[in-house]
């Protein structure tokens, strides 16, 4: 997968995963990072999938309708991605947290929904509710931060509380964080986001 990895200045934080939205790449997060840890590792992903042109993380039937079976292969790309880089960059594989705006949020959340060890954590900007009707793993430890619009017209407030119940279901901790806003990222949410990192972490 076409990544960016820049080596942080401490080695024991947690390396940030990010994953961009639709039509964003590999250095849309970058600025992110240095304000949610500007000394943590940093591994940048591109999606695999276009639509019209726009790299995304999986492939989708219509807005909001995700194709499942692809969002299962795609995910499990991405674990195996994870794997091979945490060897190639020395990084350690269990202290990975993921960093996910919109699409790239929705990957990231579908990886906790998949694999009981792929992240430490996440901070799901915008996300969606990957899969239903599915059992999660036992994320006992993780601790998840949603950023969600309260007039996202994409991503309706129903679907973040879905996704806060599920994962709390499934044991994680969780803070679902209430923006005045719509679906674009904002300097207060990034700010809450970097403020909740550093409490959690």
């Amino acid at each position: 997968m076409k990544h960016i990895f820049e080596k942080g200045t401490d080695l024991i934080k947690p390396t940030l995963l990010l994953l961009h939205g639709t039509g964003g790449n590999e250095l849309d997060l970058l600025p992110l990072a240095k304000k949610i840890d500007n000394e943590a590792s940093v591994l940048s992903v591109r999606g695999n999938v276009l639509e019209n042109g726009m790299p995304r993380f999986f492939r989708r039937l219509a807005e909001g309708v995700f194709d499942e079976e692809d969002l299962v292969f795609r995910t499990k790309e991405l674990y195996a991605f994870l794997d091979e880089a945490s060897i190639s960059y020395g990084f350690d594989r269990h202290n990975v947290i993921a960093v996910g705006y919109s699409n790239g949020a929705n990957i990231a959340a579908s990886l906790l929904f998949h694999y009981q060890d792929a992240l430490k954590g996440a901070i799901l900007h915008h996300p969606m509710v990957p899969r239903r009707g599915i059992e999660l793993p036992d994320l006992t430890g993780k601790k998840v931060f949603i950023g969600a619009g309260k007039n996202d017209p994409i991503c309706p407030s129903e679907e973040s509380e879905e996704l806060k119940f599920l994962l709390e279901n499934a044991n994680a901790n969780v803070l679902l964080h209430w923006e005045n806003r719509g679906h674009q990222l904002t300097f207060d949410e990034v700010a809450a986001a970097a403020e909740w990192f550093r409490k959690q972490i």
